[in-house]
């Protein structure tokens, strides 16, 4: 008896210490690796020239939709990813889905964050097309743009200030 109550004192004390950690679940072969970085961070390097940013404790899977080894979307749940993505002539556009959000690109550098019933959609750089998941008008973003999006209400492009931009920013060790 003793040993299954010491074993579930320490499957929970295991249990802690992954809290705080950027949890991904990453598509069988997907060609991506991850290492520790600033601020708590993980960045995931994969071999399609994807480099995705994880905020300490974000929660997200790595997607494979067409099954040819290379992530092409990733499914964010919460906290915030910042992705860059190198620019590839046609095929499909990389996404990060979120529950409220579907943002696409095809070459550019822009974070998602997700919080409670909202996702925020930042561009650093290039063009990013953000759309509700229930489909509807989308908005497309350019460098310093971004848009809330929420369950109802008009998606509304906004420039950020720089206070948000960095607040952010910091977020995702950058």
């Amino acid at each position: 008896m003793r040993r299954f109550a010491r074993a579930g004192c320490l499957a929970l004390a295991s249990s802690f210490l992954l809290i705080g950690c950027a949890v991904a679940q990453p598509a069988a072969n997907a060609g991506c690796t991850a290492s520790p970085a600033a601020a708590g961070t993980q960045i995931w390097r994969c071999d399609n020239g994807i480099t995705i940013v994880a905020e300490n404790g974000a929660r997200f899977e790595l997607k494979d939709a067409n099954r040819d080894g290379h992530i092409d979307s990733v499914e964010l749940s919460s906290k915030a990813l910042l992705v860059e993505v190198p620019k590839k002539p046609g095929g499909n556009p990389f996404k990060v889905l979120t529950p409220q959000a579907i943002a696409a690109v095809r070459g550019t550098r822009w974070a998602v964050d997700v919080a409670e019933a909202k996702t925020s959609v930042f561009v650093a750089d290039g063009r990013v097309g953000v759309s509700r998941r229930s489909r509807g008008r989308g908005v497309v973003l350019g460098p310093g743009e971004g848009v809330d999006v929420e369950a109802t209400g008009p998606l509304t492009v906004k420039t950020w200030g720089q206070p948000r931009v960095d607040a952010l920013m910091a977020r995702l060790g950058q």
